[in-house]
């Protein structure tokens, strides 16, 4: 099936990419985003969550970036993913002929479990000349630390290519074309002919150990492909948005750490919510939060290894004292992220500051004790765990829960204007009571059975009942106040009430009256929120894919589909999403690609051809 859509652009000279403007290459380790000139402007070595070599998407090419196009200003743009795959073509149409760029990262063993590179993280970039006679130029700016390390390079004793090396890090170049240095760059010209190739493979390792070995272009690529197209096979969704799931899993798998299980939400830093603005955040790393929509993701459309290794990750990082639970964490399940700033890039088109690390992970977000517990719940269900596997954690979690849910917190938006009792942080610790009750139940635990159901029936009746704003006859944002907030969109995604209900029949109809921008959802109005930061942001997709599921549960079932297939249309031209979207400008916004809005993209298509998550949840039992 063709995930990928033609679609012709011609880039101006000298025009900053838009983020929609990017694709992405990743080997299920890292990932790189690649314009649509060909410029690899974003790549960290050699973890999602470590230092970039190509900085170039934050500031300018100073901060690193590798470019290989055409020398012919003007050329005309076209590009695809490979079906199936995650391999990138960017093809230039110039007046002379016409040359496709071919970028993809070698995953670490192909589909029969050989690998196919034994090199660290590895770049494969190969130029084919279709038809006339195209002249191309390559520059190659490696810069480590952000931006901020110029490494020394030496050329290949042998062959063309180079070494560079910069403290810990070490790349090795190869090439079939000679190169030269220049400006504390590396740059080729060269012409290619019908039929003609140009092959280059950057690969990294440590520089206390020898240079790594790179893998043969043509046979990576054809492994490659054949990694991604059997990966594809796995997938049990057929439905008619066959392609936009495709593509969504695919990205996801792109995001997932092969060697730890961990998904991070996006690939990158500080890619603004709004276009020169402060709300600039760091993705790199893995969210609680996450938990559940990526195990029912998963799960449903076939990937059972990948939720295992993914549930797996999930217990060995909330390990030990629930009260020492942090809301995200790194690749590997490290739990000290500090947040610092970087000063000396400019920031993605001027939005600073850039930012490296996130202080979330400090912060008391009662929300995530029920997306844990919900995750080891469905884990469970799934038998993705040994019966009664999680049974102990889930219920240390909970008797922690029990203790903290009535406190304020920062709840899922991750404020920080200071804390509140947000309604979805209540409605989340209802969902850990619940699904703990029912294992529970299933188990023939008796022990604190009694207590939990209580205290389930408690927390129910408390968001019902201060929760709920009478004048609004609608949910919202925290006890006592009228601000709204889309995140009570989930209240019946999670089994609290059922969408048909009044109440959430009332709150439907508010954020469709005070939330919708241009037919699409705010998280919440900036200037009525607590989010204690300046500025605004564009509408969240995630969000609004959340509403097309209750409109759906509501029996909007026409009104579900065109806003689906509304949403799904803001991809870009190879599928992918951000976090964010700009109506006005028609720009995407924020960290990309973003797992949350792909997650949300594969629920609500699950859940509209009536085999997704919302069928299968609780059932609002109080």
């Amino acid at each position: 099936m063709n995930t990928s859509r033609h679609t012709e652009h011609h880039v101006p000279n000298g025009t900053p990419p838009r983020i929609e403007d990017y694709a992405l290459i990743g080997d299920c380790r890292t990932a790189a985003l690649v314009s649509r000139t060909g410029s690899i402007d974003w790549l960290c070595l050699p973890r999602f969550d470590s230092a970039a070599c190509f900085a170039a998407v934050l500031d300018r090419p100073r901060a690193g970036r590798w470019r290989i196009g055409p020398t012919e200003p003007g050329a005309r743009v076209t590009r695809r993913y490979r079906p199936g795959t995650l391999i990138l073509e960017t093809t230039f149409h110039t007046e002379h002929g016409r040359v496709t760029l071919i970028d993809f990262m070698p995953p670490l063993a192909g589909p029969t479990g050989l690998p196919i590179s034994n090199a660290g993280p590895t770049v494969i970039r190969i130029v084919r000349c279709d038809e006339g006679s195209v002249a191309m130029r390559l520059d190659l700016a490696l810069r480590f630390d952000y931006g901020s390390f110029i490494p020394w390079v030496t050329r290949r004793r042998t062959g063309f290519g180079i070494t560079a090396i910069a403290g810990p890090d070490l790349a090795v170049l190869h090439s079939t074309i000679p190169l030269e240095g220049r400006d504390m760059t590396t740059q080729a010209r060269f012409t290619l002919h019908a039929g003609q190739d140009a092959c280059f493979v950057l690969a990294h390792g440590p520089s206390h150990q020898p240079p790594p070995a790179v893998p043969e272009p043509m046979v990576a690529l054809h492994a490659t492909e054949a990694f991604w197209t059997d990966w594809c096979e796995h997938n049990r969704y057929r439905g008619e948005w066959q392609e936009p799931v495709e593509r969504s899993l695919i990205t996801l798998k792109a995001l997932t750490c092969v060697e730890t299980g961990g998904i991070v939400a996006a690939p990158t830093t500080s890619l603004p919510e709004l276009p020169g603005g402060t709300r600039n955040w760091d993705y790199r790393y893995c969210w609680l939060r996450d938990a559940t929509f990526t195990l029912l993701a998963l799960v449903n459309a076939g990937y059972r290894e990948e939720a295992r290794a993914w549930s797996a990750w999930l217990r060995r990082c909330v390990a030990g004292s629930p009260a020492q639970m942090r809301t995200l964490y790194g690749v590997g399940g490290e739990r000290r992220i500090p947040e610092s700033e970087i000063p000396w890039l400019v920031g993605y088109q001027g939005a600073r500051p850039v930012r490296v690390g996130n202080a979330a992970g400090d912060q008391l977000q009662i929300d995530i004790y029920g997306e844990v517990v919900d995750a080891l719940f469905e884990s469970d269900r799934a038998g993705l765990a040994a019966p009664g596997e999680t049974w102990g954690l889930m219920e240390q979690i909970v008797e922690h829960l029990c203790g903290v849910w009535e406190q304020p917190d920062e709840s899922i938006w991750e404020v920080r204007g200071g804390r509140r009792h947000f309604v979805f942080s209540k409605v989340m610790a209802w969902v850990a009571l619940d699904r703990a009750v029912r294992t529970a139940e299933a188990l023939g635990a008796t022990e604190s059975l009694a207590k939990w159901q209580v205290l389930r029936a408690r927390i129910h009746d408390d968001v019902c009942r201060k929760g709920f704003n009478t004048d609004k006859q609608s949910f919202v944002q925290a006890y006592g106040g009228n601000t709204l907030d889309a995140s009570t969109l989930m209240i019946p995604l999670v089994g609290f009430l059922p969408a048909t209900d009044r109440r959430m029949l009332g709150t439907v109809a508010a954020i469709e009256r005070e939330l919708l921008h241009d037919g699409l959802v705010l998280r919440y109005r900036p200037d009525e929120a607590v989010d204690g930061l300046a500025g605004g942001e564009g509408v969240f997709l995630a969000c609004s894919f959340w509403l097309a599921d209750n409109l759906a549960l509501q029996g909007r079932h026409a009104e579900a589909r065109d806003l689906f297939g509304r949403l799904t249309g803001l991809a870009n031209d190879v599928g992918l999403l951000a976090e964010e979207y700009d109506p006005v400008n028609r720009r995407q916004l924020g960290n990309f690609p973003q797992a949350f809005s792909h997650l949300a993209l594969i629920g609500s298509a699950l859940n509209l051809s009536g085999k997704g998550p919302m069928h299968q949840r609780g059932d609002g039992r109080g």
